[in-house]
């Protein structure tokens, strides 16, 4: 059992919606420029730079990749003052690059923290994801079923006909044949092009329409999905894919001896989380930056599992503010 002595999740919470603010005003002044490394650089300086102002013993445990990837924010790197409770991070300093340097819908700063050993570390390959929101017995769709198997379990647990549920599912070729089946039930889709943490949350936000998400993307995402539903509430199923020899080390580099696992939420969440998302560009959870001659103005949601509370917060800055000054 982890050690969760000195986790207080309620005073570290407003430094995480910090981290995810920063991240997110420093990416700001490219959107829409064309550069997906330098808004993605930007938004892990001030992410990086931001975590190192907390008093945590934090390690980076879901990261830009492995430390000879990554300069910085590498999986394994210690964040934080040094003082502090011992936490690990799960972060995608910018989910949707190609978003922000389009100036396209639904990219966030994404950031999780929870005690010491209570996150997965999940390796960077692919899972196959399934996801609905919260209300419904446990075990009401599961990864065995088939995708139209699925949409008529849940259709039947919500009394309602498949033709009222809503799917998101990432656009991708690997996804055609999925794609296809799930019209034969009658069922709407709703495609996104990136950002399937914000996929997953839309099953758990009443206001997007989303029953359901399915679909392999990013397993380190994966984590960020399943801390941020561990706060709403909902249901999320992942295992990881293996294309590879290169891929099957990566997982047992991390720590994985069983590779045909299915996860659960609470398997890759096993403690107490706090989750932190902050808008980049406007989209169907979180307003985008938005700019006036003097200030920029962020969304920030803010969740904590233990309570189950989710906080929106606006915080408008001086567009002379950077996101190295201490505030």
């Amino acid at each position: 059992m982890a050690e969760l002595t000195g986790f207080n999740d309620r005073m570290l919470s407003l430094g995480l919606a910090r981290v995810s603010e920063a991240a997110a005003l420093a990416s700001a002044r490219l959107i829409g420029r064309g550069d997906e490394k330098a808004a993605d650089q930007a938004a892990v300086n001030a992410m990086r730079d931001q975590l190192n102002a907390l008093d945590i013993k934090g390690t980076v445990v879901i990261g830009e990749g492995e430390r000879d990837e990554a300069p910085m924010l590498y999986i394994g790197e210690e964040v934080g003052s040094g003082k502090g409770p011992e936490v690990d991070i799960a972060l995608d300093p910018l989910e949707g690059t190609t978003l922000t340097a389009k100036d396209m819908p639904n990219a966030l700063t994404v950031i999780a923290m929870a005690p010491r050993g209570t996150l997965l570390h999940a390796p960077d390959v692919y899972m196959e994801k399934l996801a609905i929101g919260p209300g419904y017995k446990t075990g009401v769709v599961t990864l065995t079923m088939s995708p139209s198997e699925r949409v008529s379990a849940l259709a039947a647990a919500k009394g309602c006909s498949t033709h009222d549920i809503t799917v998101c599912v990432l656009e991708r070729p690997r996804h055609e044949e999925m794609i296809a089946e799930l019209r034969t039930t009658g069922c709407a889709i709703r495609l996104i092009t990136d950002g399937d943490v914000a996929g997953v949350i839309h099953c758990a936000e009443p206001s997007t329409g989303i029953d359901m998400y399915m679909g392999s993307g990013g397993a380190p995402e994966g984590v960020l999905a399943a801390s941020a539903l561990k706060c709403m509430g909902g249901q999320m199923f992942g295992k990881l894919l293996f294309r590879n020899d290169d891929e099957r080390g990566r997982a047992k580099k991390a720590g994985i001896t069983n590779l045909d696992r299915v996860y659960t939420r609470d398997d890759m969440v096993t403690a107490d989380v706090i989750f932190a998302a902050t808008g980049v560009t406007d989209g169907s959870i979180l307003h985008g930056i938005k700019r006036e001659p003097t200030h920029l103005t962020t969304e920030t949601i803010l969740m904590r599992s233990k309570t189950g509370s989710v906080r929106r917060m606006s915080y408008r800055n001086p567009r002379e503010w950077s996101p190295g000054h201490a505030r």
